[in-house]
């Protein structure tokens, strides 16, 4: 990574971590980086790894699996891509990618309910 791309990525974390902290997530800060099992980009959010990225390329599929391997490393519930949005400075605009499996179970906690059983075709309980 040359170190201007080194910059604009150090810049999107501390950008990420500022934006949790004024929402509540006090202890949120940056991972240092070289770890030999890499848990992410972002700590201080228990049960989440959030990988960073601030690139005008986007490759969905590589960073959730790159972030999927992150997740199993922290033993965490969560993992969630936190991309930057072209144009914008603010994490708020950015966008959070995640997969469908790790949305449902994040709507589930946050709600504190069960999701439902699995329905075959026939619309009966798997």
């Amino acid at each position: 990574m040359t170190s201007r791309n080194k910059a604009k990525g150090s810049a999107w974390e501390r950008a990420i971590v500022e934006h949790l902290r004024s929402a509540g997530w006090p202890f949120a800060e940056r991972r240092l980086a070289g770890a030999a099992k890499d848990r992410g980009d972002i700590a201080g959010v228990v049960g989440v790894v959030i990988e960073a990225k601030n690139t005008a390329s986007r490759n969905l599929a590589g960073w959730i699996d790159e972030t999927e391997v992150k997740r199993n490393n922290d033993g965490a519930w969560l993992g969630v891509v936190w991309h930057k949005r072209t144009g914008k400075a603010s994490a708020a605009d950015g966008y959070v990618t995640m997969t469908g499996a790790q949305f449902t179970e994040l709507l589930a906690r946050a709600l504190d309910i069960q999701p439902a059983l699995p329905v075959n075709n026939e619309g009966e309980a798997a």
